[in-house]
């Protein structure tokens, strides 16, 4: 494992949470929940990750959250030693093939995920941060209408509006999968470029 940068400036997180729930299986659906894709850890863990010792003084957080874990996300920045400040992205999926029936029945072709109590289709990014960073650019929308791909996976958009807003700093990718250019990374996936064991 080679590590790549000492401090980061801007830290891209999607926690592997861990709802302790089953949902009803949809419509061709085999698995139904985060733990029948991928290994899941409890709120405990992902906050004891040590997040903070490879932050920066001035760093910026963004870090994916499902609406059931909005509390705990919260509880999960101020652990890693930032202050939430607001909603970054507001991803609105999209089915993976757009069917234009669909579209004309409906007037949306949105995606339909199980949800718990309403049908969700919309997922968040929040924005935390620590020290004192600068917006660089005043043009990055909030919302992303892009499909959806396979499972967990978010829209490579994301990554270039956060370089476009923060500017080509040092930056990590937590929980990633797979390697991405101009981000280092860690993940139980890929080889790691940092070390953030508790």
């Amino acid at each position: 494992m080679s590590i790549k940068n000492d401090k980061y400036q801007i830290i891209y997180a999607d926690p592997p949470w861990q709802y302790k729930s089953r949902m009803a299986l949809g419509k061709g659906a085999k698995k139904s929940s985060a733990e029948d894709y991928y290994p899941v850890m409890e709120m405990h863990e992902i906050a004891s990750l040590k997040v903070n010792e490879i932050a920066d003084q001035d760093c910026v957080l963004f870090m994916w959250v499902t609406m059931p874990k909005i509390f705990e996300a919260k509880q999960i920045i101020e652990s890693w030693g930032f202050n939430y400040k607001t909603c970054a992205f507001t991803w609105v999926k999209r089915n993976k093939i757009f069917n234009q029936k669909r579209y004309e029945d409906r007037g949306i072709d949105d995606f339909m995920g199980q949800g718990r109590w309403t049908r969700g289709n919309a997922e968040l990014c929040l924005l935390a941060t620590k020290g004192n960073p600068k917006r660089i650019s005043a043009k990055v929308r909030q919302i992303i209408h892009t499909p959806i791909e396979a499972h967990s996976k978010k829209p490579d958009e994301v990554r270039k509006r956060i370089v476009e807003l923060l500017g080509d700093l040092p930056r990590v990718e937590l929980f990633a999968r797979e390697k991405k250019d101009g981000w280092d990374s860690w993940g139980n996936e890929i080889e790691s470029d940092v070390d953030l064991s508790y």
